[in-house]
């Protein structure tokens, strides 16, 4: 008897999950397959935006930001067959834990061990930014993975070389159809389904936004650091974005291992040399080594450098000459309260957020 009751209720069980399927497939768009998990049919990706951020500068009509969308711009993420040998992917200069930099490396390091001339910056609140490199050169979110896709000290590849392999995948057609109406794999449909991934990596949940929100309270250190940064710091590293975006020269020597100038490589105007592209604050706990070409591995040495090694050239930052003083007045215990303050901006659950991981 007990094992007849069994067999029924397993029997009505499955009948109702197979009822539960159809309906799915009906109502839902529901599908078999979707990467091991159930399909969903495609729809509007709901973006987060702070409200104390900027005006969102992605532009979302010219590519709308969906969920099939963003599932397949994750996956081209972590995709090494964006690389020529099949070994490199976005992912592995930009490394969720520490908030999508390429830690321990002061210059990326690409195919083949092939060394780069810049640190990789972090990838957070991109669909808020103008310019996404050090000298300004990109400012188009869906075009910026075709640098590091075709450089050949990166990914070292081509469009047309990626998108042949994506074809012989069945797999990413299926992909490519739920996140565009159609399986045609196009160059242009990679970097978009990538700039919607990125668009979605939001950081907006560090302690300094709890505090804004009255939801906890700076320590003692952290309040001294805070005044200590808006008034020698937040001319350049401002708003809740925590950058400007302009370009300055900070005095940094030329290093002449990597021969950058920076904005200069751009504009060709000498007044522009040493000109680097102000750097987002945001989760810079997490992302040393610090400036263009990572030659300071510690907060420490960031404001050491700003203190008391800032070089007088001709075309030096007029916020970095105050009162005959060269650099920013700072003392040791200065920066101890500013560092403090600077971990505020950490944003843990950014780092570990599941939506973002490989």
């Amino acid at each position: 008897m007990i094992k007849k009751n069994f067999k029924f209720r397993s029997v009505r069980f499955c009948m109702l999950w197979i009822f539960a399927a159809l309906v799915c497939r009906v109502f839902t768009g529901c599908k078999d397959d979707f990467e091991g998990e159930a399909y969903i049919a495609d729809q509007a990706y709901d973006l987060e935006i702070p409200a104390d951020f900027p005006a969102l500068a992605f532009d979302r009509d010219k590519n709308p930001v969906t969920v099939n969308g963003v599932a397949l711009g994750k996956k081209l993420f972590y995709e090494g067959r964006l690389s020529r040998n099949n070994s490199i992917s976005c992912g592995f200069c930009h490394i969720q834990e520490n908030a999508f930099t390429h830690h321990g490396h002061p210059v990326s390091h690409g195919i083949d061990n092939r060394l780069g001339m810049r640190n990789a910056p972090p990838i957070q609140n991109m669909a808020f930014l103008r310019n996404y490199t050090w000298d300004g050169v990109s400012h188009n979110l869906d075009e910026r993975s075709l640098v590091p896709i075709t450089t050949d000290f990166e990914m070292d590849s081509s469009m047309p070389e990626v998108v042949g392999k994506l074809n012989t995948d069945a797999n990413y057609k299926k992909l490519f159809k739920a996140a565009f109406g159609d399986e045609n794999i196009t160059g242009e449909r990679v970097l978009k389904a990538i700039s919607q991934f990125m668009a979605t990596m939001v950081s907006a949940d560090s302690k300094y936004d709890r505090v804004l929100k009255g939801k906890t309270a700076f320590t003692a250190e952290e309040n001294e650091g805070y005044k200590l940064f808006r008034n020698n710091c937040a001319s350049c590293h401002s708003g809740a974005l925590f950058t400007d975006e302009s370009f300055r020269n900070t005095g940094m020597y030329h290093n002449a291992q990597y021969n950058d100038r920076g904005r200069y490589r751009v504009t060709l105007d000498w007044n522009d040399n040493m000109k680097f592209r102000v750097p987002s604050l945001r989760n810079v706990e997490y992302t040393a080594p610090y400036m263009h070409d990572g030659r300071f591995t510690t907060l420490e040495a960031v404001l050491n450098f700003y203190s008391d090694l800032v070089e007088n050239q001709p075309n030096l930052d007029p916020l970095l000459k105050k009162d005959g003083h060269i650099g920013i007045r700072m003392n040791p215990s200065e920066k101890h309260y500013i560092i403090a303050f600077l971990k505020t901006l950490s944003d843990q659950n950014f780092i570990t957020n599941k939506a973002f991981a490989e």
